[in-house]
């Protein structure tokens, strides 16, 4: 009996292998094409440092703090009587532990508060900025050039009045986000010794550039830790900012138009009443004449303020002295 050879018919078959090339071709075109529909709708996550702002809410930021430039190069400008400019150079997010490491040595951290928003912020400065800045209060030229040094106790003092200045100055501009009140908290140098959050939170920093006088600069730099931010998230858009400034910038400018109109002097008269009287007999009143008049006694007396009626008010007696009483403002009759 003659031995078959033990062969694959399918192996040995072409147009087999060729079939099933083509399948698996398919197979991992197939796999492909669904990976990259499944891509579409997720993207990557680093779990180590998530991002938890988005780039809105940074923009928001940005538009929040540029406001805040502005008015602290003018309170600057008119506090230390020097040239004062400043400019944001970015607004970025990162671990808070990258924020500390981050930061060259010599900066004087000012922690301070944001009162409803729960949590602590810091406010850097850079010793380039500060002994300019503590020098011209010391009434210098602002040309201190001792960088790397302590703070004496009198510098202290001066530096946390001029970052309770700052603060105060932020808590304007965060009115068109919510109404806030800054609290001053501590001074330290360096971010070492008091940390305002953990080392792996993600914090937003944005960072300043300030110029004082003519050629000196330095750096001012702000850190909110996410969890100060995370209750007014929804309101950190550019839309809302702008919507809440127009109301906010409104209201403001009616207090400020109302204060300033407080002390100015008007004319306020009562007319007792009204009587027509020919010129004639005008001519020949004496002492003692009665001119009747054509107001009742229980009818309302007319207060004219600058000649125009504004109130109705009822006449009567206080201390001895004749007055009148506002009972209604004055509406005009159709």
């Amino acid at each position: 009996m003659q031995n078959q050879p033990d062969t694959n018919p399918i192996e040995n078959n072409p147009a087999t292998n060729q079939d099933d090339f083509s399948a698996a071709q398919n197979d991992i075109d197939l796999i492909e094409d669904i990976s990259e529909e499944f891509k579409k709708g997720y993207k990557l996550y680093n779990f180590r440092r998530p991002d938890k702002f988005s780039k809105e809410h940074l923009r928001a930021l940005q538009d929040i703090h540029r406001d805040f430039v502005r008015q602290l190069a003018l309170t600057l400008t008119t506090y230390l009587r020097m040239d004062v400019e400043m400019d944001i150079i970015s607004v970025d997010q990162l671990t808070y532990d990258e924020f500390v490491c981050s930061m060259p040595p010599h900066f004087q951290n000012g922690i301070f508060k944001l009162n409803p928003l729960s949590g602590e912020i810091s406010l850097g400065l850079s010793s380039e900025v500060l002994t300019v800045i503590l020098d011209r209060m010391l009434g210098g030229d602002g040309s201190n050039r001792d960088f790397n040094r302590d703070l004496t106790q009198i510098e202290e003092a001066l530096t946390k009045k001029i970052i309770e200045k700052i603060i105060k100055t932020l808590e304007n501009s965060w009115c068109s986000v919510l109404p806030v009140k800054a609290e001053f908290t501590s001074l330290d140098n360096g971010y070492h010794v008091v940390p305002i959050t953990t080392s792996g939170e993600i914090v937003a920093l944005i960072s300043f550039e300030i110029r004082l006088g003519s050629k000196n600069f330095g750096l001012i730099n702000l850190c909110f830790p996410y969890p100060v931010l995370e209750t007014v998230l929804q309101k950190l858009t550019p839309q809302y900012i702008f919507q809440h400034t127009n109301v906010v910038s409104n209201e403001i400018g009616r207090n400020e138009i109302l204060n300033k109109i407080y002390p100015a002097n008007l004319d306020l008269s009562v007319v007792l009443g009204t009587a027509k009287v020919l010129i004639n007999d005008v001519l020949e009143l004496k002492e003692g004449d009665v001119i009747k008049l054509e107001q009742k006694i229980d009818e309302k007396l007319y207060v004219l303020i600058d000649n125009k009626k504004k109130f109705e008010a009822m006449p009567g007696r206080k201390d001895g002295r004749i007055c009148v009483k506002i009972v209604d403002r004055y509406v005009p009759k159709d």
